[in-house]
């Protein structure tokens, strides 16, 4: 379980900074009306995560509750794949989806897919015999840290489910842009998008290639 753990706080941590860096700094995803429809896949699917992220940790999720996770898990693929259509269509303002939004994707795909191959064993064993309790070999800064991301990831949730409903101010601290006084934004480089998905296969290796014995 340990392992389905870190491979979920890398996942966590690869979403944190697309939301942040590329959905918000990037892209003001909030402040673009044309974003709504994105925004409002986003919202269910940030929700997902905030109670996997939460409840992962400390709970295990037995019986009928562990079909839930599945159908909460397998919600979230769908919503993802429809993501990767509707963010083209809606981006047309921006030239498209920024390059490294893409590798970015792309690697989170790949950490989210070895997550559930690592997991898949243990939610059907929760489900058919009630499984062991999870969290109990994760060291402490991992679990608070799981559970921060969790609490963020649902914080994110709220927020763009407010903005695709209109609500005024749920778009602060970003202002709408002024029609006419903005472009179209051009597509930058995409090194700090890359740099971190590089960084974060270089952790990945080290940490769990084998080691020898002493």
């Amino acid at each position: 379980m340990t392992a389905t753990l870190w491979l979920l706080a890398v996942q966590g941590t690869l979403g944190a900074f697309d939301t942040a860096y590329f959905h918000e700094w990037r892209a003001r995803l909030p402040v673009r009306p044309e974003m709504r429809t994105e925004l409002a896949l986003h919202a269910p699917r940030s929700v997902i995560y905030g109670i996997v992220f939460c409840s992962l940790p400390w709970i295990a999720w037995t019986g009928a509750a562990g079909v839930l996770l599945a159908v909460l898990l397998v919600a979230e693929a769908v919503i993802t794949f429809t993501d990767f259509v509707v963010e083209d269509r809606v981006r047309t303002s921006l030239g498209g989806v920024f390059p490294g939004e893409r590798v970015m994707h792309g690697l989170m795909a790949v950490v989210y897919g070895a997550f559930l191959a690592v997991f898949a064993p243990v939610l059907g064993g929760w489900i058919s015999t009630g499984g062991s309790e999870p969290g109990a070999t994760g060291p402490t800064l991992l679990l608070v840290a799981l559970t921060s991301l969790g609490v963020g990831s649902l914080l994110s949730g709220l927020r763009d489910a407010l903005v695709a409903c209109g609500c005024h101010g749920a778009a602060w601290p970003w202002r709408p842009e002024v029609p006419g006084s903005i472009v179209a934004a051009p597509l930058r480089p995409a090194v700090p998008g890359v740099a971190v998905a590089v960084g974060v296969l270089a952790v990945l290796v080290a940490a769990f290639r084998p080691r020898a014995r002493s």
